[in-house]
């Protein structure tokens, strides 16, 4: 018999059961509680909280994701921790997914299309008798065959997923386990199996709540949901979009962040290049990061959204910090590897 755990949340006083040997995180997510996280591999250290009572196997986490004082004052990463007793928790409870499930299901090629040398948008079709529910910003598993996973953002809003698939925006990765296929042999109607939704990365902000949003390579493609659902929700919402990449073409959408600009007046786009190889090129250069920093001088009362490689994230929340931002008011997807099944 598998033994159980109860863990409470002291936050709003609510508890479900944990596995033995499940994740703290898992078992929430079972109970459709949406509590902080992104990653799910102890790294990218969103599911962060304080362990209030009881005792519990802390996991494998990257030191950076949970330093060893903030061990020591009672922090626990619920992606990684396994309750060896009942637990008490104090985390914010994000929404209750009851309509948000994370399901397995098999899904087909749908539509590949080439955006830059080193990015494809797929589309993945999803059954027709099976309903997929998510929020813009959210992200999906790839299964592969030998049961790894892989992480990828989805692209689109959900009332536009049903017709068109989820779009994915795939950047290829030399020498890869997935993305090679993507670029050399992958065809329509591929059959394909993934599991999600996952992430707590979704539009969480007042419209009267000013928003700047930094992303990173294909960092844009959670932030191009994000933005489609707050101008489907009110125009009015006042965005400055950062984008960081290496050089023009890297930019893949470039075009659709200068539509926004021209369309919503509340809506602000600035690309940044670090390794501009154009003499045409007149905007801004260097870390996007700094581009942010150079553009305010202070940002109390700002939201900020990040969605990039770890090292940006990370540049963006010391950065801005300093700048005034509300560490809860920051929200981030930080790109990284799924952990192997």
């Amino acid at each position: 018999m598998t033994m159980t755990h109860t863990i409470t949340n002291q936050r709003n006083d609510t508890s479900f059961p944990v596995n033995e040997g499940e994740t703290i995180l898992d078992a929430a997510l079972r109970d459709n509680r949406i509590y902080p996280y992104g990653c799910r591999s102890g790294v990218c250290g969103a599911c962060k909280c304080e362990l209030v009572s009881g005792s519990v196997d802390y996991g494998d986490y990257e030191d950076f994701a949970l330093p060893a004082d903030e061990k020591k004052q009672g922090k626990v990463l619920l992606c990684q921790a396994t309750a060896l007793e009942d637990v008490i928790i104090d985390v914010d409870e994000i929404m209750t997914g009851a309509s948000i499930q994370i399901k397995m299901l098999p899904c087909r090629v749908g539509k590949l299309e080439r955006l830059a040398e080193d990015v494809i948008q797929l589309f993945l079709t999803l059954p027709k008798t099976q309903e997929f529910n998510f929020i813009a910003g959210q992200y999906i598993d790839i299964i592969l065959k030998d049961g790894q996973r892989r992480s990828f953002s989805i692209a689109n809003l959900p009332k536009n997923a049903i017709d068109e698939g989820l779009e994915l925006h795939i950047r290829h990765v030399p020498d890869g386990h997935f993305t090679p296929r993507v670029f050399d042999s992958m065809k329509e109607r591929d059959l394909l199996r993934f599991e999600g939704p996952f992430g707590t990365y979704f539009l969480q902000s007042e419209v009267e709540t000013p928003i700047i949003m930094v992303a990173g390579g294909t960092g844009f493609s959670p932030v191009k949901g994000l933005v489609e659902q707050a101008m489907q929700e009110n125009p009015k919402y006042q965005i400055h979009l950062f984008w960081g990449a290496r050089d023009i073409q890297d930019l893949y959408m470039d075009r659709l962040a200068r539509e926004w600009a021209e369309k919503y007046s509340g809506f602000t786009y600035t690309p940044v290049l670090s390794e501009s190889k154009s003499d045409n090129w007149s905007g801004e250069t260097g870390f996007v990061h700094e581009a942010v920093s150079r553009s305010y001088e202070d940002i109390t009362g700002y939201d900020v959204y990040a969605s990039g490689p770890p090292i940006m994230v990370d540049s963006v929340r010391d950065t801005l910090k300093a700048k005034g931002m509300n560490p809860q008011r920051f929200y981030f997807d930080s790109f990284d590897f799924a952990p192997p099944a």
